[in-house]
C-alpha cells in the first residue's frame, strides 16, 4: 500500500509542479512582489484558472478521496484539513473569475497542492515497508524431496506430494523436506534457523527432525509425520502473519494536530462570517474574510513538519547502521521499557571459540594449542575452526600432521612429530581408557558450571591439556547492556539454548531477565508476556525463530547479518551487525520525536497567530491580514520548520565506553 501511494504522490508532485509554473508566472501578485513581468497575449488571462483547475483535478482530488474515510469515521485529520482548504480556495477562485473580487487564490492553491504532495511523497517513502517475511519463510522449504518407494527405489517428487508415513532420503547438506522421525542413519542437523540452538543437533534413529532444517555430513532416512500446514515452519509462518496483523495503527502526532486545527478553523470561519455580517452586513468582503481564514488554516508547515524530520531521521539512522522500515515503530522506540535480545548471533558471535584452557605440569599453553591445531587441521567441525582460530590469534606456528582420522562421536586423531595425538570430548577419554589428571578435572568441572564445552588434548594416551569452548560474547554487548540500563531500559535475553548457557551469558553481561530453552512459539509468547505487564517491548534477533517475536514486539530490530526472514519481519535493521546501534536507535528516536514536537509547535503557532488576524480581530485598529500577507507568513512558517528539522543532524548518538572494552564504531552525521 505504502509503495503504491509513494509512486502516486511522486508522479503527481512532479506533474503538478510543472503545471504550476505558468500559474506562478502569470500571478499579478507575485509579479508585483518579485518585480518581474511576462508577456500578455489574447487569452492569457485564462492561464491561471485553466492550469489551476488541472492541478486541482490531478493533484488535489487524491486528498479529497483520502479525506472521505476520515469523515466517515468522524475523525478529521490531515487529509480533511487539506481538502477543506484546497476546495474552498478552488471554489472561491473560480467564483472570482465569474464575479470579480479583490483577490483570487490561484497561485496559493497550486503551491499548496504541490507542497502537500511533496510532504506526503516524503512520508510514504519513509514509511514504506515490504511484507515479504512469509515469502522468506517459505523459501526455507525445498521444492522437491527424494521419496523412497516400497521396492527401495528413490524418486524425486514435489514436496507437496509427500504424505504422512512416506520415507524420504535426506542427503548431506540438503534441507529436510518435512517434519518427521529419523528411521535410519545418524547426522548432525543445523536447527539454528528454527530453534535458535547454536550447535548442530545430533540425530539418530527415533529422533525428531523439523522441516526446513539443514542436514550435516551424514545421510538420513526420515519417516514423514507432518506436511503442509501441520509442520513447525508453517506454524511459525502463521505466527508471523498473526503478529503482523496485530500491529496497532498508531495515529501520528501531525494528524492529531490537523484534527484539532480542522475544528479550530471551522469554528473561526463561522465566527468570522457572523461577526463581519453583523458589523458590515453580508457582502463580498465577508466571503473574502471567511475564505482567507479557511485557506490560511491549511497546514503548509504542518504537512512538512513530520515528513522532513522523518527524512533526516532516516538518513541519520542509515549513516549509523540503522535501516528504518517502519516510522511508527521508530517513534515508539523512545518510550521502550524493555528490550529483549536473542542470544546467539546477537549478544554472542554465534560461533564457538576457545575461552579458556588448562595444561598439565610441564606442558606450555602455546605448545598444547599448537598440537591441537595441527590435529584439527583437516577438520571442518566448528570446534576445529575455533581451535585453529585461537592459534592464529596467538600467532602460534602449527606443525604438520599426518594420518588424520575422524572418530565419529569421539573426536579426531593424527600423527604429529611421530606422536599419536587426539582431540575430543569425554567420549574420547572413555574410548582410550585415559584417566584425567586432577588439574584438568577441576578445570572441566568449573567449565561445566559455566555451561562451557570441554575438549581434551591427548598425547600417546595421556591427557595433557583441556580447552573450554563457548559461544563467544561480543565485546559490544557489555557496552549495550550498560548503556541501556543508563537509559532506564530493562534488558532481557531470549534463547533456545540451555538454561545453564543462558544464565552464564546473562551473569557475565548483567542482564535483568532470562528466557531459556524457548521454542519459536514461546518466544512470541514471552514478548506478549512482557507486553501484558504494561511494558513497551522491543525484540532484537537474527534468526527465523525470532521472526514471530520480531513482528509481535512493539519495535522489531533485526541484526543485519541475520536471515532474510528476520530482516523482512523487523521494523529496524542494524545493517552493520552492531548491537550498539540499539542504543543509538533509542537516542535517535527521542531526539526525532522532540524535533517533531517542536515543528508541530512552530506550524500550529503560525495558525494560532494567523487565523485570528485573518478573521479580522484587529480590524478595529486598522490591522487586517490580507490573503497575500497570509501566504507570505505561511511560507515563512514552512521555512522555519525546515530549518529546525535540519538541526536534528547535530544529535549526539555516541555510546559511552566501558574501561577495557574497545569501541568498534562511532556515530556518524547525516549527509
Amino acid at each position: 500500500m505504502h509503495e503504491g501511494h509513494e509512486e502516486m504522490f511522486r508522479r503527481r508532485f512532479f506533474v503538478s509542479t510543472l503545471l504550476s509554473i505558468p500559474v506562478l508566472l502569470y500571478s499579478e501578485m507575485l509579479q508585483e512582489w518579485l518585480g518581474f513581468s511576462v508577456p500578455a497575449f489574447p487569452g492569457s488571462e485564462w492561464i491561471n484558472p485553466v492550469f489551476a483547475v488541472i492541478v486541482f483535478a490531478y493533484g488535489g482530488v487524491p486528498f479529497l478521496r483520502m479525506a472521505a474515510p476520515e469523515l466517515k469515521d468522524q475523525a478529521p485529520g490531515m487529509m480533511t484539513l487539506i481538502s477543506m482548504a484546497i476546495t474552498v480556495a478552488f471554489v472561491y477562485s473560480l467564483a472570482s473569475v465569474i464575479f470579480p473580487t479583490t483577490s483570487a487564490f490561484f497561485w496559493e492553491l497550486v503551491t499548496l497542492i504541490d507542497i502537500m504532495l511533496l510532504g506526503h511523497w516524503i512520508e510514504m517513502r519513509s514509511v514504506r515497508r515490504a511484507s515479504s517475511a512469509l515469502d522468506e519463510l517459505a523459501k526455507l522449504m525445498p521444492d522437491t524431496a527424494e521419496r523412497i518407494t516400497e521396492d527401495g527405489e528413490v524418486e524425486q517428487v514435489p514436496v507437496t506430494e509427500l504424505s504422512e508415513g512416506d520415507l524420504v532420503l535426506v542427503r548431506p547438506g540438503a534441507s529436510v523436506p518435512a517434519d518427521g522421525v529419523v528411521a535410519e542413519g545418524d547426522s548432525d542437523v543445523n536447527e539454528s534457523m528454527i530453534t535458535g540452538e547454536s550447535r548442530p543437533v545430533s540425530k539418530e534413529p527415533d529422533d525428531e527432525v523439523i522441516g526446513g532444517t539443514i542436514n550435516g555430513d551424514g545421510s538420513l532416512r526420515i519417516r514423514v509425520d507432518a506436511t503442509g500446514d501441520e509442520t513447525t515452519l508453517a506454524g511459525i509462518m502463521r505466527l508471523v502473519d498473526e503478529a503482523q496483523g496485530s500491529k496497532s495503527q498508531t495515529q501520528v502526532l501531525a494528524d492529531r494536530a490537523a484534527g484539532w486545527l480542522f475544528y479550530v478553523a471551522l469554528a473561526a470561519a463561522i465566527v468570522t462570517g457572523i461577526a463581519w455580517t453583523v458589523a458590515v452586513s453580508f457582502d463580498a468582503t465577508v466571503i473574502e474574510r471567511v475564505v482567507t481564514v479557511l485557506v490560511i488554516a491549511c497546514p503548509h508547515a504542518l504537512g512538512l513538519a513530520i515528513p522532513l524530520v522523518v527524512a533526516i531521521n532516516t538518513s541519520l539512522a542509515a549513516r549509523n547502521g540503522m535501516l528504518v522500515r517502519d516510522r511508527v515503530a521508530m517513534e515508539e522506540a523512545r518510550n521502550l521499557d524493555a528490550i529483549i535480545f536473542d542470544k546467539t548471533g546477537t549478544l554472542t558471535e554465534g560461533e564457538h571459540g576457545v575461552v579458556d584452557m588448562a595444561t598439565v605440569e610441564g606442558v606450555d599453553g602455546d605448545e598444547a594449542l599448537s598440537l591441537a591445531a595441527a590435529v584439527e587441521g583437516d577438520s571442518e567441525h566448528m570446534i576445529a575452526r575455533a581451535i585453529r582460530q585461537a592459534a592464529d590469534e596467538r600467532g602460534i606456528g602449527v606443525p604438520p600432521a599426518a594420518d588424520f582420522e575422524a572418530m565419529k562421536g569421539r573426536g579426531v586423531r593424527a600423527s604429529v612429530d611421530g606422536d599419536e595425538v587426539y582431540v575430543g570430548g569425554p567420549n574420547l577419554l572413555n574410548h582410550l581408557n585415559s584417566n584425567v589428571p586432577s588439574a584438568l578435572r577441576s578445570f572441566a568441572d568449573e567449565a561445566g558450571e559455566n555451561a562451557q564445552t570441554v575438549v581434551y588434548l591427548v598425547r600417546e594416551g595421556d591427557p595433557i591439556a583441556a580447552f573450554a569452548m563457548a559461544d563467544v560474547i561480543r565485546e559490544e554487548s557489555y557496552r549495550v547492556v550498560d548503556a541501556l540500563h543508563d537509559l532506564g531500559i530493562e534488558v532481557a535475553m531470549l534463547t533456545g539454548d540451555s538454561q545453564d548457557v543462558a544464565d552464564a551469558v546473562a551473569e557475565e553481561l548483567g542482564i535483568d531477565t532470562v528466557f531459556a530453552e524457548v521454542l519459536p512459539e514461546d518466544k512470541d509468547k514471552k514478548v506478549i508476556e512482557l507486553q501484558e505487564q504494561g511494558k513497551l517491548v522491543a525484540m532484537v534477533g537474527d534468526g527465523v525463530n525470532d521472526a514471530p517475536a520480531l513482528t509481535r514486539a512493539d519495535v522489531g530490530i533485526a541484526i543485519g547479518s541475520g536471515t532474510d526472514v528476520a530482516v523482512q519481519s523487523a521494523d529496524v535493521i542494524l545493517v552493520k551487525n552492531n548491537p550498539m546501534d540499539v542504543v543509538r536507535l533509542v537516542k535517535l528516536s527521542k531526539a526525532s520525536y522532540r524535533k517533531m514536537q517542536e515543528n508541530i509547535v512552530w506550524a500550529a503557532g503560525y495558525n494560532i497567530f494567523a487565523i485570528p488576524l485573518a478573521a479580522g480581530v484587529l480590524a478595529p485598529i486598522g490591522i487586517l491580514l490580507s490573503p497575500a500577507v497570509g501566504a507570505l507568513l505561511m511560507s515563512l512558517s514552512t521555512v522555519i520548520v525546515a530549518i529546525n528539522a535540519q538541526l536534528l543532524r547535530r544529535v549526539d548518538l555516541s555510546v559511552p565506553g566501558i574501561p577495557g572494552v574497545s569501541t568498534p564504531g562511532q556515530a556518524e552525521p547525516a549527509n
